[in-house]
């Protein structure tokens, strides 16, 4: 079987392993999906990403897209410093682990703008309203908020199209909320767990997978799919 690796942003062609049956794609950076979705359509088992968070979040919102994400696994090489990276022990620059690792279900992070968070959502500094789930973790001013993705969180349970089949109950997991306090001495910090969270804040900046949103906002949600993502991690 084919593996379809794509580099993204002209990274360093010289660390990349050749091997049979390994095909690469050079991309931009960011891809988008006239340039993502033609090399996706002739792939099979599993595609690796060569590049930055930004970079795998834009290749699994195509998988996402064109429903994808039972048939192709992810493995990811981080060309840098990654909070996805870190969050799914998947460390810089190594290929054999995205290649030959085994891939598993990884929850899916989405977001009301139509997006998909991989490694870390922020908001700094803000005020206003969070709730996680049902309970409210902010209601006035924090340093920060940070979303991402529960590496503690279950697997969903395998889909069915059987009508008489017990449907599985609704995820409760999927994504951790970690509140940073203002302190006069130290900060302090609060987390909660839960399948969405809901912000309302005055005007800020959101960052997602390190990209900055194209305009300030007033609210912005993030929850988990109800398919999860075959990543390639330990």
């Amino acid at each position: 079987m084919t593996t379809t690796a794509l580099s993204c942003g002209n990274v360093d062609i010289e660390t990349r392993p050749t091997r049979t049956g390994l095909r690469w794609f050079e991309l931009p950076a960011q891809p988008s999906r006239n340039e993502v979705d033609p090399v996706l359509a002739e792939s099979e088992g599993r595609v690796v990403v060569h590049g930055t968070d930004a970079d795998l979040a834009a290749v699994v919102l195509r998988l996402l897209r064109k429903n994808l994400l039972d048939e192709l696994a992810v493995g990811y090489v981080p060309v840098g410093k990654s909070p996805a990276g870190e969050l799914w022990s998947i460390p810089a620059g190594r290929f054999d682990q995205a290649l030959d690792g085994a891939a598993r279900a990884t929850p899916l992070i989405r977001d009301d703008s139509g997006g998909v968070l991989l490694g870390l959502g922020t908001i700094d500094p803000i005020t206003g309203q969070i709730y996680c789930d049902d309970r409210c973790v902010l209601h006035g001013s924090a340093r920060s908020v940070e979303v991402f993705p529960d590496p503690g969180a279950r697997a969903l349970p395998e889909p069915t199209d059987d009508p008489l089949a017990t449907q599985p109950a609704p995820a409760t997991d999927g994504l951790v909320t970690r509140i940073t306090h203002r302190g006069l001495l130290r900060r302090r910090r609060e987390t909660a767990c839960g399948r969405a969270v809901q912000a309302s804040f005055e005007q800020a900046t959101v960052h997602r997978d390190g990209v900055a949103h194209p305009r300030p906002l007033t609210r912005c949600a993030w929850y988990r799919h109800t398919r999860d993502l075959l990543l390639v991690r330990p």
